[in-house]
């Protein structure tokens, strides 16, 4: 791959990006080819969608669209942003909820929808992620909403990625929720309702005494998608209330 032609595309409305330059007038634009890639992906429920997939969508020969993407690898970087500056975050100056919790709940919440709308976003690589403005949106904003609140700079940094990376793990679980069930058509509530036979005939209650004191005082008595709700949210939460106690006297 060829780094800063990716950063160019990714970073177009700053630079100069890949543009057709020979022949007749472009029938697409960028931007096209990129919402409908991410369409697809969407309909599959997986990130793997081929160029002859997307050329056929939009009506146009395979090859035409490296006239606009040198490859797949710089297409999926460009899908992975589109869908995370989709997240619409506010940026610097712009009104935004009061009190630095709020806004971290604001950017979960996005995140997690985000997520949760492109379920193969989960597939894509966050440990070397895509550096375009739909990432650095985000890092600034969650820097914006620790950076004033008493922490030392390397202390609001590490608060920033902690809650980053937790509120994208819990995301991914949640994109991954969703993919299963559109692949196999099957809730994830029906897959544990046919594993009942597990906690009828294998579960011992002698060797999982604390679990067995929970479930028999209603601690497992959600169901999945509330469970997994319940949970994420304790987890932030809890977070949140660690920071809060590092500066508050």
């Amino acid at each position: 791959m060829d780094l800063e032609r990716s950063l160019d595309l990714l970073w177009r409305d700053r630079g100069e990006a890949r543009h057709p330059t020979r022949g007749r007038k472009p029938k697409l634009t960028l931007d096209q080819v990129i919402s409908t890639a991410v369409a697809l992906a969407d309909g599959a429920g997986e990130a793997t969608v081929s160029m002859s997939q997307i050329a056929k969508e939009l009506d146009v020969g395979t090859m035409t669209l490296y006239t606009y993407v040198p490859g797949k690898t710089e297409l999926l970087d460009l899908m992975v942003d589109s869908v995370l500056a989709a997240r619409d975050l506010p940026g610097p100056g712009d009104p935004r909820p009061d009190g630095w919790r709020e806004q971290v709940r604001l950017y979960a919440g996005r995140t997690l929808a985000v997520f949760r709308a492109h379920p193969w976003l989960r597939s894509t690589s966050m440990v070397r992620p895509v550096l375009g403005p739909g990432l650095m949106a985000g890092q600034e904003y969650l820097i914006a909403a620790v950076s004033d609140i008493g922490l030392a700079p390397r202390e609001a940094a590490a608060a920033a990625n902690s809650i980053e990376i937790y509120v994208q793990a819990n995301a991914a679980l949640s994109a991954e929720t969703a993919q299963v069930e559109q692949q196999t058509g099957q809730s994830t509530d029906a897959w544990w309702g046919q594993r009942s036979v597990f906690w009828e005939k294998y579960f011992d209650v002698e060797r999982h005494p604390a679990m067995t004191r929970i479930w028999e005082s209603g601690g497992y008595d959600a169901e999945t998608c509330e469970a997994a709700d319940e949970t994420y949210t304790f987890g932030l939460e809890r977070m949140l209330d660690g920071i809060e106690a590092l500066v508050t006297p």
